[in-house]
């Protein structure tokens, strides 16, 4: 098959609130990115597999990446990756056969290959080791399809599929997104719940923080900074900055200064400096809440009052030792420490407050777009997360069927 045919496949999958598309390309930046615990990363034979290099990217006809740097059980090795959803993909797509495909030393899946089907092989019969990134990506497969229909969403100024929304009346526009709002808080505390049950409190805590911290551009480096030096480390003052200089994938063009990685490593930093058992400090909050009205029908400035939102804005920052401001922190809350303190407390009324929390870093595009749907702007309904989020999931939703 074709390269300009296969860059189009994709798969219908079943997520946590129904069925949804994932582009092959998803899963290729994934391994590109190397977007998953690679500390965890062996072979389905049980060999140990470290990623020197993930190879460059193929755009074009034959394997997926070319010239990627493996050491497989302490030997380097080098050739070419081709990445599928399924072991099967590589007879289907007739690759053996295919003298392109000849130096391929490594089959990227997205699942587990049935016990038969463990290895496929090249044209002279050499047997090509697979590796399963499921197991070991850092969040579910449909917030990655997301990301990626995010990217396309913001990389372009075509927003004329908001008509759509607009044109509907607007009590359906508005529940339309607080329908979709909901899914995405969902989500997120199933995903936070899954995270703390592998990892445990602190470690989960400790991954969120600095994922969050690094923004989409620096996510996956944040990522493997807090696999290799785990809470404890910061704690102790191990962790030399010069050090985290050399984790690779750091993304520094575009970033203004207070959003670049080293900043933020500073800030997380004296954040544990100042609070070093925050992860322990934020579940003691969560639980010791008292229950809240639960409704998100109310505007969010009434709401905000009635709940306390500035007062408990003030006690979450002060529980990152009041390092991390402005619409980070917003973002901080509502990304992670929120969904992580519903998580453990088992707190649904959290759900409101996460509708209705103050903005924090959105795409410029939907800034805009909320009052021009008349869901924000109003005396008592100000731009608030949740409708942020709701529309986000709107254009993403579009984006991934298209």
């Amino acid at each position: 098959m074709a390269k300009s045919e296969q860059k189009h496949t994709a798969a219908e999958m079943q997520g946590l609130y129904g069925p949804f598309t994932v582009a092959e390309r998803v899963v290729q930046k994934i391994w590109l990115q190397q977007d998953f615990v690679s500390v965890r990363a062996q072979l389905t034979d049980g060999r140990r597999l470290e990623v020197l290099s993930p190879g460059r990217w193929n755009l074009l006809g034959g394997p997926d990446f070319r010239r990627a740097r493996l050491r497989i059980d302490g030997r380097e090795v080098e050739g070419d990756i081709e990445v599928h959803f399924h072991a099967g993909d590589w007879k289907a797509h007739n690759h053996a056969a295919n003298p392109a495909y000849a130096n391929v030393v490594l089959h990227v899946l997205m699942f587990p290959p049935d016990v038969r089907a463990r290895f496929q092989r090249r044209a002279d019969g050499a047997e090509i080791p697979s590796f399963v990134l499921l197991p070991l990506l850092h969040r579910d497969l449909e917030e990655y399809a997301a990301d990626d229909a995010l990217e396309a969403i913001t990389a372009r100024d075509d927003w004329r599929r908001i008509e759509e929304l607009a044109n509907l009346p607007f009590d359906e526009v508005r529940e339309q997104l607080r329908r979709r709002a909901q899914s995405r808080w969902e989500r997120k505390v199933a995903y936070a719940r899954l995270r703390i049950a592998r990892l445990g409190r602190e470690a989960a805590a400790h991954q969120t923080a600095l994922e969050i911290l690094g923004y989409r551009q620096n996510r996956v480096p944040m990522l493997a900074a807090a696999e290799r030096w785990p809470l404890p480390a910061w704690r102790g003052g191990l962790v030399p900055i010069e050090v985290l200089r050399s984790v690779n994938g750091w993304q520094r063009q575009g970033l203004r200064p207070a959003n670049r990685p080293v900043t933020r490593l500073f800030q997380y930093r004296d954040w544990v400096a100042a609070v070093p058992d925050w992860p322990e400090r934020l579940a003691a909050w969560a639980g010791g809440m008292a229950a809240l009205e639960t409704s998100v029908d109310s505007g969010s400035n009434p709401f905000r009052r009635a709940a306390g939102l500035a007062t408990m804005r003030d006690q979450l920052w002060k529980l990152t030792g009041r390092v991390v401001g402005g619409p980070r922190l917003n973002t901080l809350v509502c990304d992670g420490l929120l969904p992580l303190g519903a998580a453990e407390a088992a707190r649904p009324d959290f759900g409101a407050v996460w509708f209705h929390w103050f903005p924090g870093d959105m795409p410029e595009q939907i800034r805009q777009a909320l009052p021009k749907l008349g869901v924000t702007g109003a005396r008592d309904q100000p731009l608030c997360h949740g409708f942020a989020q709701g529309l986000l999931a709107w254009l993403i939703e579009r984006e991934i069927c298209a």
